[in-house]
């Protein structure tokens, strides 16, 4: 396994170096996914990781080496997992719940969203305290952010009234809790958005939030619903919200996308913020992805008031064919505002399963991407694997780490990639 950095300074002229985190292999059922990744902003050689369904990492050399360890919780431990860091040093992975240890044959799967910390940089971990425990209903899709001027901790999900349900009357909704004392407690789940969705959990469904804070601490939140995406605000830290869901963009296709080999796919939007003291500081960002071409391609808007106005749809992936980018994720490096995104990418491929990863990256405020393959070699896709719901990237001074999933040679692993851009 090579673990060599790869220096990319303003341009792409050297290829990235890969770095396996973990993996298992398909036989055992259901391979390492939906991985997600946090640098410590006070010890950037510190990086945790994380992947299904309760398998976490930590690296102390910027990530060239891993530990692997299992995560465990009196609440269960049952998936998404979803890794934030404070500007104290701490780590917070959140993730859904399995309290009777029972998976799907228990009707209180999924019935909450935990928070469990490590205060030593991902070695070991509290047994986590919750929010949204609102039995039979069930928490799904949860996404954070950090207040850093005060270390509050905003959480975003979806609540399925029966999670799968084709009756008319169950319904799906936006929920929204804060922490103000780094995890221990968490405030009563209030609902944010004003038109429900179904709990079939497609296109009709209310999915995809992830919120972001300003720079004067107001708390952002977009997500998908009916070929649209949808965005909130709130100035008081999440005690009030919008009147009125407010429509930022279409998205032909909807966020339930079919890709070729790919069990299931979506395009969910990603809300960031620029917390910089850069020309763009306190800019709003929502990434996403959809078919408005006739293919999958990556999007981006943004917004200089807070969300009342939003640019134009900009295409990130930079090829002029027909090809998929599938499964983005966009991230801001706080001590510069440049952006970084990370998607798989089948451009220029032959089969219709070989896929590529690219990073593209944009130091104007998203005006303008580049865009370079970061995997070493082509893997391809099998229809009948589980290949999650995300991926996922974080950046702090110039270090850049994507996190995805690949398959070769019958084993399923989590990547990462050494990247060291300018900090100017």
């Amino acid at each position: 396994m090579k673990k060599l950095i790869a220096l990319l300074v303003c341009s792409f002229s050297m290829q990235a170096q890969n770095v396996l985190i973990g993996e298992s292999s398909l036989l055992l059922g259901r391979g390492y996914c939906e991985p997600s990744i946090t640098i410590n902003p006070k010890n950037p050689a510190n990086v945790v990781a994380a992947c299904i369904l309760d398998k976490v990492f930590y690296s102390n050399d910027s990530g060239k080496t891993w530990q692997e360890d299992e995560l465990e919780s009196p609440y269960g431990v049952w998936g998404d997992p979803v890794l934030l860091s404070d500007t104290a040093g701490n780590h917070y992975y959140f993730h859904l719940s399995d309290p009777t240890g029972e998976n799907w044959s228990s009707e209180e799967i999924l019935d909450r969203i935990v928070a469990q910390k490590s205060i030593d940089g991902g070695k070991t971990w509290s047994e986590g305290t919750y929010m949204g425990l609102n039995h039979p209903k069930d928490q799904d899709k949860h996404w954070v952010a950090l207040d850093p001027n005060n270390n509050n901790i905003y959480a975003t999900w979806t609540q399925f009234d029966d999670y799968g349900s084709e009756d008319s009357t169950a319904q799906s909704n936006i929920l929204f809790s804060r922490s103000t004392d780094a995890g221990e407690t968490w405030s009563e789940a209030l609902q944010i958005n004003q038109i429900p969705g179904t709990c079939r959990d497609d296109d009709s469904t209310t999915e995809g939030a992830v919120p972001a804070v300003g720079p004067d601490g107001t708390i952002y939140v977009s997500w998908a619903f009916n070929e649209k995406l949808y965005f909130d605000r709130s100035s008081d830290g999440g005690e009030t919200w919008l009147v009125e869901d407010k429509v930022v963009a279409e998205q032909p296709g909807g966020w339930d996308i079919d890709v070729y080999g790919i069990s299931r796919a979506n395009g969910m939007p990603v809300t960031v913020c620029d917390l910089s003291d850069s020309e763009y500081a306190g800019r709003l960002y929502i990434n996403w992805v959809d078919d408005r071409n006739g293919n999958y391609d990556v999007w981006v808007i943004s917004s200089d008031d807070g969300g009342d106005t939003w640019t134009e749809a900009l295409k990130i992936n930079d090829d002029l064919d027909t090809a998929d980018q599938f499964f983005s994720w966009l991230c801001v490096d706080q001590s510069n505002g440049n952006l970084y995104a990370v998607f798989y990418d089948r451009r220029g491929l032959e089969g219709i399963f070989e896929t590529d990863v690219y990073l593209a990256s944009s130091q104007d405020g998203g005006k303008t991407w580049k865009n370079e393959k970061i995997n070493e070699e082509t893997f391809r896709t099998i229809p009948a694997v589980f290949f999650g719901d995300y991926n996922h990237i974080s950046a702090h001074n110039g270090m850049v780490r994507p996190i995805w999933t690949a398959i070769y040679g019958g084993r399923m692993g989590i990547y990462t990639s050494l990247l060291q851009f300018s900090a100017e």
